[in-house]
């Protein structure tokens, strides 16, 4: 799957590892509904370090469809809120 961080690019990343970015993305999405931003940054920083570190960046001039996209990891609480539709930002 192709995944893009808005602000930095676009990873490839196995579909095998949607399984550990589902339970992170649970966890922002409980930390995002109790208004908890220390685990809501935490959180995020973790899940934009696994695609990160599980993923392979594509060229910058890559403009392949992306399937999911992050926030940026400034990105405030309120405006990943934003992002979200139900299911948080990666459709389970």
């Amino acid at each position: 799957m192709i995944v893009r961080i808005m602000g930095e690019g676009q990873v490839k990343l196995a579909d095998s590892h949607f399984t550990e970015l589902n339970r992170l993305d649970d966890e922002l999405l409980a930390e995002m509904e109790s208004g908890d931003e220390e685990g809501f940054r935490r959180t995020l920083g973790s899940l934009l370090d696994a695609v990160r570190s599980l993923g392979t960046p594509l060229p910058d001039d890559a403009l392949e469809p992306s399937e999911l996209i992050l926030p940026s990891p400034d990105a405030s609480l309120e405006e990943v809120r934003e992002m979200l539709s139900d299911d948080g930002l990666i459709p389970g």
